[in-house]
């Protein structure tokens, strides 16, 4: 079956810097995929080449089947793109500007009225479409560029950042509206920073660093490849210090972490020998005051997967 969105080779260089790399992934439809790295891993550069807002130097993108590079119009009224900042217009009160974009993507006379009502009832703004948009607070903001994403109904939506600066209850209600839209089919690529908020949605993951692809693939089987040892979680009224030292010590002690006033320890035994490794620091005079076992998450596997260099 043929992917909503095929990404195949692309890659994007400004000069002598390679932004992105050969990079090569798939997303369905009604699937939401995370796209992670650090800060200058390519992210932006390959989800704006995806959403034909650039051209890329070698590769070629397929949205159902077709390419962006062959048939840039047609495709493009398929994508949806977001970015991580909403420009704002003096003057514009919400209805407004979604409706100016509603006549830009080229809705008809006949159906902006409509479709501008089932945005503004979608991201919950139907009640505030007559404020100012620059009067509006950030989480207002992003559901603001998200209706004007949808006004011509895309199948794939390119979202940078949609979460950034959200409060907590704002990313909540952000993260419910991303869950109903890839209810309808919709398929999603997604940046961000907050991985706490994309482990919470995310089928799939695509990891980027230094513009190349690291790993790709569904959240269960990536977990399950780097969790294949116990993660453990030890704090102590210690200094974390001197509880590194002494689990430097322990046998089964693969890898450890600093975490808060904690150590993340990944760890190779059985039930008996995490209890052993719990009495072995009690031995050596360190009170454990918190100790559990805990799933890979989307943190797990940056972490794992990437090395923190930047281009």
């Amino acid at each position: 079956m043929t992917a909503l969105l095929e990404v195949r080779g692309l890659t994007r260089k400004f000069g002598q810097l390679t932004a992105v790399n050969n990079a090569s992934f798939s997303v369905g439809a009604g699937e939401i995929w995370g796209f992670i790295g650090p800060n200058g891993a390519g992210k932006t550069t390959t989800m704006r080449t995806i959403a034909t807002l650039d051209i890329p130097d070698q590769g070629d993108i397929f949205i159902e089947g077709r390419s962006v590079l062959v048939e840039p119009q047609r495709t493009r009224q398929r994508i949806g793109f977001m970015p991580d900042a909403l420009g704002t217009y003096a003057d514009t009160t919400i209805y407004e500007y979604l409706d100016f974009f509603a006549r830009a993507v080229g809705l008809s006379q006949e159906l902006r009225p409509q479709r501008v009502r089932e945005v503004l009832s979608f991201t919950d703004l139907g009640k505030l479409c007559d404020r100012m948009m620059d009067s509006l607070s950030k989480g207002m903001s992003q559901r603001l560029c998200l209706a004007k994403t949808l006004l011509h109904d895309p199948a794939l939506l390119i979202l940078d950042e949609p979460a950034a600066g959200l409060d907590p209850r704002a990313r909540v209600e952000f993260r419910e509206l991303i869950r109903a839209l890839a209810s309808q089919g919709k398929g999603i690529l997604i940046s961000s920073h907050i991985l706490s908020e994309l482990s919470e949605v995310c089928d799939g993951v695509v990891v980027i660093e230094k513009g190349s692809i690291v790993r790709e693939g569904r959240v269960h089987e990536l977990t399950k490849n780097i969790s294949e040892h116990e993660m453990l979680f030890i704090r102590t009224l210690e200094p974390v210090h001197e509880l590194e030292r002494a689990l430097a010590e322990i046998p089964g002690v693969l890898k450890t972490r600093q975490e808060k006033s904690g150590m993340v320890v990944e760890f190779q035994g059985e039930e008996d020998a995490i209890a052993d490794l719990l009495q072995a620091l009690v031995q050596r005079n360190l009170r454990p005051i918190e100790f559990h076992w805990h799933k890979a998450d989307l943190e797990e596997l940056f972490l794992s997967f990437t090395e923190g260099n930047l281009q």
